[in-house]
């Protein structure tokens, strides 16, 4: 736990990245965390596009999303939620439950009518957004992944949605990008930030003790 803490406290959001790949082998580890992180009755409603190649990195920085992060990272990770959930994708999900656990579809019959009657009772918007909220818990998980490989790591809003769906053609898979992450090495020497303390609210002020 302690090395955990000590990781948390060298992580930071890197203003600027140095270029450098990161190794193939701490790259599978932060996807295979992100694929580990718990979702909403399991169903992981979203996809992460795992982006390396620099003239796509390239083309996000000057049309979706202009952050110097974006070109001088390693990998940029993109957390896209369902744009609808359909019972298809509930009855494949299932179908995955009884594969892994070596147990019959039937079986799962009144699991499968709570998930199917709770969702698609719910307006297109409201899955939407439960989608995305998916989406961020899998992006906290990256994030503590990423410090625990050393990697630095950078959440990232405020882009043009639309514009980035239009480049990774999210839309004709029926995503909508949420939120992006750059996975690289920071380069201290222009990023004024890399050696500053953390500023965190005092565990006090933070939590509420009932």
């Amino acid at each position: 736990m302690n090395n955990l803490i000590e990781d948390l406290n060298w992580r930071y959001a890197a203003k600027r990245m140095n270029g450098q790949t990161i190794p193939q082998e701490k790259l599978d580890t932060i996807l295979e965390v992100i694929k580990l992180s718990p979702s909403s009755v399991g169903l992981q409603p979203y996809n992460i596009v795992v982006i390396s190649d620099q003239d796509t990195k390239d083309r996000i920085f000057k049309e979706a999303a202009p952050q110097q992060q974006i070109p001088e990272a390693s990998h940029l990770l993109v957390f896209a939620a369902w744009e609808k959930i359909t019972a298809q994708q509930i009855t494949d999900y299932m179908n995955l439950i009884a594969t892994t656990r070596g147990i019959s579809v039937e079986s799962l019959s009144k699991f499968q009518e709570s998930v199917t009657g709770g969702i698609l009772s719910r307006s297109e918007e409201v899955n939407f957004n439960w989608a995305a909220r998916q989406a961020y818990i899998a992006l906290g998980h990256a994030l503590v992944a990423a410090a625990t490989e050393h990697v630095d790591a950078t959440p990232m809003e405020g882009f043009n949605n639309a514009k980035l769906d239009e480049i990774l053609g999210l839309t004709e898979k029926g995503l909508k990008s949420v939120v992006i992450m750059t996975l690289g090495y920071r380069d201290s020497e222009n990023d004024a930030l890399s050696n500053a303390k953390k500023v965190r609210r005092s565990h006090e002020e933070l939590f509420i003790s009932l």
